[in-house]
């Protein structure tokens, strides 16, 4: 295809086909006051639709009709009415020409260009040396303004929902009201389903068609909100046969997103999933070969694809992985023995986990829009966007299985069994005991109606940060309120007492949730969305009155983002302007700038008894704004707590329990999950003593055997007991070194359960596997 991102063949579909390269949806717009006649002719591109929106009421109107001839003329009532006509235009704004993603026939071109003619030189290598083909970085944000766009996408619409867009089309740019995240959800979600099927899934069937499989990754996986990126990141693989992410630049740099693409597999019924891994790192430890590997495999990876040597006069991006490199040469046998055998035993059988994390696109979906920030970064992030965070906490912290499911899974691939909510396709085949909605403030009502359905049976509902208010349908968001408040309906009281930490947007990547200002841990913080971050607040309300004096902040450590070096530290003013507003009954009182003194920013005022405080930042450097945390002081200088690590419970008849934390961290959490689960299917103590690496772990069904894969990527020594759900006798067998042993175990009970229990003993980037006999 020659470099990245895929789609451009090297210049040649710009020059022999330009009709495929990538469009962009613009708008024009002015002010009209009615009544009046309209008369405007239309500019240059081709016409996708004309609306009129009345500024006081959000009234709109389709006058797209009212074009001809490129004049636009319609009768507008009285009113103030934003007149926006809609234009498709070829984007060369980024001068990399890559193909129309969203369109097959394009899509077709490029195939001709590339994979038709590497199918001519080698036809008989198809399905034999040749085995896969890999794509690298597509992207709708490399069109202008992140506005990809196409020009059969109204008639594509009306074929799948039987009636025009365009009435919808201001919502990607304006908020119209009640409306405005249905449409969103609407317009991004059908725009999310050309991605998928217009790029890898053309490219999939050719693939298919010459017997070989399709791999590849898109551009930024990373990054919180994926619609400006691939438009939904588990939907993107729908139609491709290896799911597969980027692990590039620095040592865990994706690691938060590896549960996003293994989930992907699973929820598509994908037995195989990707990791091109180890790119562009300069001086890479010869041990990170195997950190890196330990870390995905224990996330659901399970095919590696060493990026690293270029083939040419010299290593274009490193490192050098040839057996002929003095780095890391003389490791590669060993290290390539450990993957075989790795991948032997995780290719296949099927995944098992206690806990379904619902995958919050609706949410982010609503909350996007064009021109709302950098696409690039995923515009600005909604705050309750916890989806990663939380699954961190699963993953790394309680040390707990699970799988996200997209929406459309939950509706047409889940059912309900008693207690259990049961995933099962070609491949999978799951029975999760709780599903937990990250936070989110719009939900699929069908999504909602079924986890109503399952917390009726009995099953553990949990939600974090935020609770969901509206609908991605039309006309649903009442329906909404009236079951998220029978499910959680008794903490109705409660509810009002637990602490609330909001903010104007989180860090494009996560890892920053408001709520860690009042976790009383130094070592998370809150960062607003990588930006300008003029204007962004955060706000916690109390929940109750407390009389206080003085608010002070410490400052985080001042960390700059470069895409080829990570996170690194950098020597300069950690400062930025802010101000502090405090809500006194309901009313809200500005009480002065922070000042700066040895490293902390502090208000002082009058004592008053206050609900809640709003912190605004007035100025600054996006890498400078980092609060871990906030403390609060009475006029005596006494540290006031007003996080109280508390959680709203409910339980019905049925014994089905529902859990609402506002305030998220891993230690309630945790507490929720011993609470509601009957028993785990892996239980591990808190083990704290961890450096530059995890203790992560996966467990699969193979032919009637369990198998438990425990990978310990830090620096240190793991030693610790084991809890397995089930009876069984275990044999250990170590990838490193390709021996198999018995390993002790005992069998108990526990609340009506069968257990095994035993001890892992793992020393630094070691892994083992334990398969029942």
């Amino acid at each position: 295809e020659f470099y990245f991102p895929s789609g451009m063949a090297g210049g040649n579909l710009l020059k022999e086909y330009p009709e495929a390269v990538s469009k962009r949806l613009d708008k024009v717009e002015f002010i009209f006051k009615g009544p009046g006649n309209l008369k405007q002719k239309i500019s240059q591109g081709e016409f996708m639709g004309a609306v009129a929106m009345e500024l006081s009421s959000l009234q709109r109107m389709d006058i797209s009709e009212k074009m001809k001839e490129g004049m636009l003329e319609a009768s507008l009532p009285e009113g103030e009415w934003r007149i926006m006509i809609f234009l498709l235009n070829p984007d060369n704004s980024s001068g990399r020409n890559h193909v129309d993603y969203l369109d097959p026939l394009s899509v077709q071109r490029f195939i001709e260009l590339t994979y038709e003619r590497f199918y001519e030189a080698f036809p008989i290598h198809f399905g034999k040396t040749i085995d896969y083909a890999f794509y690298d970085e597509p992207c709708l944000r490399w069109v202008e303004g992140g506005r990809a766009w196409t020009g059969s996408y109204n008639n594509k619409f009306i074929d799948e929902y039987g009636f025009s867009p365009v009435m919808f089309y201001p919502a990607l740019w304006y908020d119209i009201g009640p409306e405005t995240g249905a449409a969103r959800n609407l317009l991004f979600g059908f725009r999310a389903g050309l991605f998928a099927s217009g790029f890898a899934g053309t490219i999939n069937k050719w693939c298919r068609d010459h017997n070989i499989q399709l791999t590849g990754h898109v551009d930024q996986e990373e990054i919180l909100n994926p619609v400006s990126i691939c438009g939904d990141l588990i939907k993107s693989f729908k139609y491709q046969d290896i799911p597969c992410v980027d692990q590039i630049a620095h040592y865990g740099r994706a690691s938060r997103i590896y549960k996003i693409i293994s989930s992907a597999a699973l929820n598509y019924g994908r037995p195989l999933v990707a990791s091109e891994t180890y790119g562009a790192i300069s001086n890479m430890p010869a041990e990170n070969l195997y950190k890196e590997a330990m870390d995905q495999f224990a996330k659901g990876i399970n095919l590696m694809v060493p990026h690293a040597v270029w083939y040419g006069d010299k290593i274009d991006i490193p490192p050098d992985l040839s057996p002929e490199s003095p780095v890391y040469g003389q490791y590669l046998d060993d290290y390539n023995q450990y993957i075989g055998r790795v991948q032997l035993l995780l290719q296949g059988g099927r995944h098992t986990a206690d806990i379904a994390l619902l995958y919050p696109i609706a949410s982010l979906q609503a909350a996007y829009s064009f021109e709302s920030g950098d696409p690039g970064l995923g515009g600005k992030i909604p705050a309750e966007a916890d989806y990663l965070d939380v699954g961190e906490m699963l993953s790394t912290y309680i040390r707990t299985d699970y799988t996200i499911i997209h929406p459309e899974t939950l509706d047409n691939e889940c059912t309900i069994e008693n207690a259990s909510l049961k995933l099962e396709n070609s491949t999978e085949f799951s029975n999760y005991q709780a599903i937990i909605i990250p936070g989110s403030k719009t939900i699929k009502f069908s999504n909602l109606q079924k986890i109503k359905d399952f917390y009726d049976n009995g099953g553990v509902v949990i939600a974090t940060s935020v609770l969901p208010e509206f609908s991605a349908e039309f006309g649903l968001d009442n329906e909404v309120r009236e079951v998220v408040n029978e499910i959680f309906s008794d903490n109705a009281s409660n509810l009002i007492v637990l602490p609330r930490v909001n903010a104007s947007s989180i860090w494009n990547t996560g890892g920053f949730l408001p709520a860690y200002t009042i976790d009383d841990d130094p070592g998370t913080s809150w960062r607003p969305s990588l930006g300008k971050p003029d204007d962004e607040w955060l706000e916690i309300e109390f929940g109750r009155d407390i009389e206080i004096c003085l608010v002070e902040m410490e400052i985080g450590e001042s960390l700059e983002y470069t895409f080829w070096k990570g996170w690194s530290a950098v020597e300069e003013d950690q400062s930025f302007s802010s101000r502090l507003v405090v809500k006194t009954g309901n009313i809200w009182i500005e009480t002065g700038s922070f000042e700066n003194k040895d490293g902390k920013m502090f208000v002082s005022f009058d004592p008053m008894n206050i609900s809640g405080i709003r912190v605004i930042i007035d100025s600054g450097k996006t890498d400078k704004v980092a609060i871990p945390e906030i403390s609060f002081f009475d006029r005596l200088g006494n540290n006031v707590d007003v996080f109280s690590g508390s959680y709203a419970f409910n339980i019905n008849d049925k014994g089905g329990k529902s859990y609402f934390i506002p305030v998220i961290t891993a230690g309630i959490l945790r507490s929720v999950l011993d609470d509601g689960l009957k028993t785990w299917d892996i239980s591990t103590p808190e083990n704290g003593n961890l450096s530059n690496g995890y203790l992560t772990c996966i467990h699969k069904m193979m032919d009637g055997k369990d198998i438990y894969f425990f990978a310990n990527s830090s620096d240190e020594e793991q030693e610790l007991p084991l809890l397995l759900r089930g009876k069984m006798s275990l044999s250990r067998w170590d990838p490193h070194t390709g021996t198999i042993e018995k390993h002790p175990s005992e069998s108990t009970r526990k609340d009506g359960f069968d257990l095994t229990r035993l001890r892992l003993s793992l020393g630094p980037v070691k892994s083992v596997f334990f398969i029942s006999n």
